[in-house]
């Protein structure tokens, strides 16, 4: 343990400051795809080593030297830490041999003596790699990593963090530089924080709601969801449930939503198309939820084609995608886990999906018909991490108040990066006024009718329902002719004055 432990409480920029530069123990030596797992991994061990140190001392100055009273108590506590088990135990003894190997047996053994509540959630993830180099580079790398994580700057006691936010703040952090820099994989893990608000927004995620993420990827989205029945209602009476393919992935989100407590959660690990998981009692049909909201993977090639027409929950009813491209078969999964009547959905799609002729077209007429799709919002591009393209959001439900799609362009309003583009504070603001008034704005949105839609053959393109074109300015021909005269005069002039300079210097004829 480190020599001092402060109490003040610890700012969030102090802790994203100190756990971004912990990253400095592996940069240079492995890619940030690699590390990242065990920064967040560390994060999360540090956080429930320092929680639990805490109790105990706080336990000890109560009771004494009751140890079985104590050791009862700590048994009880939102996670239990076996002996040997802590950060500390592994800070003690980071000098010698064997840290990966000793990182991993903690990881296991706090994974055992939680049950259903962490099971499996290390078991991709093995400090004791050879990623990491030889056995010696290793070994330095990882004490390396634990003293960074030791300093007094991350003491992580309930007293100094004060609000769990600062901890699930920092793991959403450190999730989003890494994603920045990871390229076209960040999107199997990451969906940027303003569109995950403008989705949260959108859906208003009340009390009572079953609110689902049939590709979670660390969870940010379920996440924002939660949040926002707390800022709306102040009440934690909802349930967050989601499933994620990539085992890694999966942990990520289940360390992040106990960062975040975000105990009332059910994260399943497998493929949602191939084997979804969250089913009822009897496992034979699939759960419904009050909101179902994602950005699955866009046009996702070898998505499970091959055993769609045999799928004993009935979702593609209303075709079945193309082989290469499974954007509508996680729309279709998404619409039939809706609850009958109060069921309202957020999807981010690439473009292609508004337009898209064969079985996609068909599959998008049968939703437009049955009234289920209530508003297309296109997005800038560079909004998300790797990929450039565009995107656009499709919001749909059960129940709706008229039989109307609203288009809402709001792709030419943002904040520009470098590398990302942002959607402003303001950008989002007149996305979800623009939604709930329902309004028609001159070049930004319609509210389209049935007729219209199917006037265009059901193709949601944008542009054919908000028309954005800007008239060019009229050219007065008269004047220019006039300025081309006088340019071509001036011209001449230039033309003789150089000849007279040529024959000065001898160069004339």
């Amino acid at each position: 343990m480190t020599a001092t432990t402060p109490t003040s409480q610890i700012s969030q920029d102090d802790i994203n400051k100190a756990v971004w530069a912990a990253c400095d123990t592996f940069r240079g030596v492995i890619n940030a795809d690699t590390y990242k797992d065990f920064v967040l991994t560390m994060l999360f061990l540090k956080y429930v080593s320092d929680i639990y140190k805490d109790e105990y001392h706080k336990l000890v100055e109560q009771y004494g030297d009751n140890t079985e009273l104590i050791h009862a108590m700590m048994s009880k506590q939102r996670f239990v830490l076996p002996e040997g088990a802590s950060f500390w135990d592994l800070y003690e003894q980071r000098h010698k041999a064997g840290n990966g190997q000793r990182i991993d047996q903690a990881l296991h053994a706090l994974e055992e003596a939680n049950g259903t509540k962490l099971k499996n959630v290390f078991q991709d993830i093995s400090f004791n790699t050879d990623k990491l180099g030889q056995e010696k580079e290793k070994n330095d790398l990882l004490r390396h990593l634990l003293e960074d994580f030791g300093k007094d700057i991350l003491n992580l006691s309930s007293e100094r963090v004060g609000s769990l936010d600062v901890i699930g703040n920092a793991y959403e952090f450190l999730i989003k530089h890494f994603a920045a820099g990871s390229g076209a994989t960040a999107g199997e893990y990451y969906t940027p924080p303003e569109v995950s608000d403008l989705l949260a927004t959108i859906l208003e995620p009340v009390e009572g709601d079953q609110i689902c993420d049939p590709c979670v990827g660390s969870g940010s989205l379920l996440l924002k969801c939660g949040a926002m029945v707390r800022k709306n209602s102040g009440s934690k009476k909802y349930a967050l449930f989601g499933q994620e393919a990539i085992g890694a992935t999966w942990a990520l989100a289940k360390m992040n939503m106990f960062l975040h407590g975000e105990d009332n959660h059910r994260i399943e690990w497998g493929d949602t198309i191939r084997n979804p998981l969250l089913l009822d009692k009897d496992g034979k049909a699939l759960l419904n939820f009050t909101i179902v909201t994602s950005n699955p993977p866009f046009s996702l090639d070898k998505w499970g084609h091959d055993k769609a027409s045999d799928d004993p929950y009935g979702r593609f009813h209303r075709g079945i995608p193309p082989k290469t491209k499974g954007d509508y078969a996680f729309i279709s999964h998404m619409i039939e886990t809706l609850k009958p009547e109060t069921g309202r959905m957020g999807v981010v799609v690439p473009h292609g999906v508004l337009f898209r002729a064969s079985s996609e077209g068909k599959i998008r007429q049968k939703l437009i018909e049955e009234n289920l799709l209530d508003t297309v919002i296109g997005l800038p591009e560079k909004l998300f991490f790797g990929t450039s393209i565009p995107a656009a959001i499709l919001i749909f439900k059960k129940t709706k108040n008229d039989n109307k799609v609203l288009f809402i362009d709001a792709s030419r309003e943002f904040k520009s990066g470098k590398n990302q583009n942002q959607l402003t504070s303001a950008n989002i603001e007149k996305v979800i006024d623009t939604y709930k008034t329902r309004e028609t704005i001159d070049k930004y949105s319609y509210l389209a009718t049935f007729d219209e839609i199917k006037e265009n053959d059901f193709n949601l393109n944008i542009p054919r329902y908000v028309d954005t074109f800007e008239e060019e300015a009229e050219i007065d021909l008269v004047a220019v002719r006039t300025e081309r005269v006088q340019l071509q005069k001036e011209l001449k002039n230039i033309e003789v004055e150089m000849e007279g300079y040529l024959k000065e210097l001898g160069y004339g004829t």
